[in-house]
């Protein structure tokens, strides 16, 4: 059983300016919670206990402030005889855990960087569920992102990749999955529709193995790219290890693929949900 997830919410969100100067991007509401929380929510559903966020080094932290109780609030509520609110302020149960590591903004930059963080911090020797803070799948009466990387795994040593199915003409914005007998052979970055492997694309949500942990530490540590080279990318240890023999499941989801990232994902997500019955 996996009980430990990984969640990087650390970056000041560029993308996302100006609103990001004052609103931590995996905060911004979508309905009414912030984008990490569908990610928290999921993740705790699924069975994982202890949730490793990688912060950015601002004071005070967003989602450490929402993931901790109010106490002054709670009494609030008491005061007031509005007991019934109490549940709907406490955002996480008491045997879930959240970890926080704290990302140097100005230091390694990439999605290998905070996973490697992690894994060195806390000496972790499990497989672990990985997924970014900004984004999340909506599948409010089916099957989870979470759910469906943990049915996709056949053996410990396994690693999963989450593919979203999309419409062939649209594949061409993101990084498409390859694949042979349910194994990840490669991922093609935004490749013309005839020239797409697949209609699944990747959306950074994981299961990686304890020996695929290792290589992104090694990869992290390894090189020395400078800020203006190139990124610590996670999907560079991910091919690695493909190549070297290890499996890497493809998970499907029939959810719906929602992302912050931009205004209009966001707005998109916000129409979706709170549209959703």
């Amino acid at each position: 059983m996996i009980t430990k997830a990984i969640i990087p919410v650390a970056g000041w969100g560029t993308r996302r300016l100006p609103i990001t100067k004052i609103i931590e991007k995996s905060m911004l509401p979508v309905g009414n919670r912030p984008l990490v929380d569908y990610s928290v929510q999921e993740l705790i559903k699924a069975g994982v206990k202890d949730i490793y966020m990688v912060i950015s080094n601002v004071e005070p932290c967003q989602v450490q402030e929402f993931y901790k109780d109010n106490l002054a609030l709670n009494q609030y509520l008491i005061d007031r005889g509005k007991e019934d609110r109490l549940k709907l302020a406490k955002t996480l149960p008491d045997d879930v855990t959240i970890h926080y590591t704290v990302q140097d903004p100005a230091g390694k930059y990439g999605t290998a960087v905070p996973i490697a963080m992690v894994v060195e911090e806390y000496n972790l020797n499990e497989s672990v569920l990985v997924f970014m803070g900004d984004d999340f799948i909506w599948n409010p009466h089916g099957e989870s992102a979470a759910e469906a990387l943990i049915k996709s795994i056949k053996e410990k040593t396994d690693s999963a990749i989450l593919g979203v199915e999309i419409a062939k003409e649209d594949v061409e914005k993101y990084g498409v999955l390859s694949a042979r007998d349910g194994k990840l052979v490669g991922v093609v970055e935004k490749p013309k529709p005839a020239d797409a492997p697949s209609n699944l694309i990747n959306v950074s949500k994981y299961i990686m193995s304890p020996d695929l942990l290792q290589r992104i530490v090694s990869y992290v540590n390894e090189h020395n790219f400078g800020p203006k080279d190139q990124e610590y990318m996670v999907t560079d240890p991910i091919d690695e290890y493909i190549k070297t023999g290890g499996t890497m499941r493809v998970a499907p989801t029939t959810g719906e693929y929602l992302d912050g990232g931009s205004v209009e994902g966001w707005l998109h997500a916000n129409n979706v949900v709170c549209n959703s019955k």
